[in-house]
This record gives structure tokens, sequence and C-alpha cells, in this order.
């Protein structure tokens, strides 16, 4: 366990080194913001798909506390090895932060300042964290696991660029960009709303997983050929 838990710290770390580090780098070499979102997302799709890769047979690179959770709820997890995973991706991710701040000569941890409210932002969270949930357990329960690693990055690319929240999808990189007070930060009166969305959707994904992709020992005739 603490081999995984490790794997997910270090994951989690690096990849929010990457999304703070290239919001900072967007942000300061030009001023198109349609680039800059276009740099980011690319940027932090291609790192993530990359990581996942690199972790996927030590701990199954989930990085982000909502795929833990929906890991749990279908049963792969115990609930003890669900939340030592959650704990380490916290804590890297503060860590990556930290890390990504100090590259770009900021202060280590600053509170960000960057409000991102309204009904609007939480409902992306939402779709976006439920549908990367959803794909990675759906992967999972089809065994095709070799794939997640581009599904994942695209998705993330995806949501980065085209959602109104910038696609945080995940309750550590949202709790650790609290700081950061730069492009990637989020003010700490916008989390909360955050949160419960992201953790909603992770449990309605590890649901839609067991509706549409049942346990293969459970499936009756009806099920392998269609309904």
């Amino acid at each position: 366990m603490s081999r995984r838990a490790s794997a997910e710290g270090l994951g989690t770390s690096l990849l929010l080194y990457v999304i703070v580090g290239s919001g900072i780098a967007a942000e300061t070499l030009g001023r198109d913001q349609a680039g800059q979102l276009i740099a980011h997302a690319l940027t932090v799709g291609l790192a993530l798909g990359v990581l996942i890769l690199l972790f996927q047979t030590v701990s199954g690179s989930h990085f982000n506390p909502a795929v833990t959770l929906g890991f749990w709820r279908t049963g792969t997890l115990t609930g003890r090895e669900a939340v030592g995973y959650a704990i380490a991706q916290v804590v890297g991710a503060l860590a990556g932060v930290a890390a990504a701040n100090i590259s770009f000569q900021q202060a280590p941890l600053e509170v960000s300042t960057t409000a991102r409210t309204g009904v609007g932002l939480v409902f992306a969270e939402a779709i976006g964290t439920f549908v990367l949930v959803f794909v990675i357990l759906a992967l999972v329960r089809l065994g095709k696991e070799s794939t997640i690693p581009a599904a994942v990055g695209a998705w993330v690319a995806a949501i980065v660029f085209a959602t109104s929240s910038t696609g945080f999808a995940n309750p550590a990189v949202t709790l650790s960009r609290v700081f950061t007070d730069t492009y990637a930060g989020i003010d700490p009166a916008s989390v909360p709303a955050f949160l419960v969305a992201q953790v909603l959707a992770g449990f309605l994904a590890a649901y839609a997983t067991r509706f549409f992709f049942p346990d293969p020992a459970n499936l009756n005739t009806t099920d392998l050929r269609g309904s």
C-alpha cells in the first residue's frame, strides 16, 4: 500500500506542477487568451497521459480523489485504501503547486484571488468530472486499460479548453490550486461548490458504470447480445 500511495502522491504532484507551471508560462508568454488556453489544455492533457502510462501498473494512476471514489464504489478498492490514496493525492498536489510556484519565482504557497463562481461553472465541473471518471471505470471494466492514458489525456485537454470552469474535475487539483495566485488559481470561496459537484459526479459515474457495464460474472444472455 505504501508503494501505491507514494505513486499516487508523486504522480499527482507532477500533474499539478505541469498544470500550474503551464498556466504561468502561457500567461507570461502572450496576451492571446485563446492561444494561452489551447497551449495550457494540450500541455496538461499530454502530461497526464504520460503520467498515467508511467504509474498505471503501480497504483492504477488515479491522481484524483473522484476517480478513487469511483473505484471504491465499484468495489475495486477498500475504504482504507481509498482514504490512503486520497490523502497522498492531496499532499502530492500541494507539493506540486509549491514546486511550480517556486520555479516561476512566486511565493511557494500564496492564496488565490481568482473567483470561479456561478451555476454554469459548477455544472461544467459536474459534467467534466462525471465523464472523466466514467471513462476510466468503463475502460477498466471492459479490459481496455491500455487505452486509458490516451483517452483520459484527450478528455482532460478537451474540458480544459471547452468548459467554462476550465476543467478542474479533481478535488485534489481544486484544493491545491487555492495556493497559487496565478492563471491556474481558484479562490477559497469558490472551492466548496466545485468539490460538491466533483464528488457527486464520482458517485454517479460509479453507478453508471455498474448500470451500463455490469460485472461479467453477473451478465445474462440478454446482456451479452445487447438489448
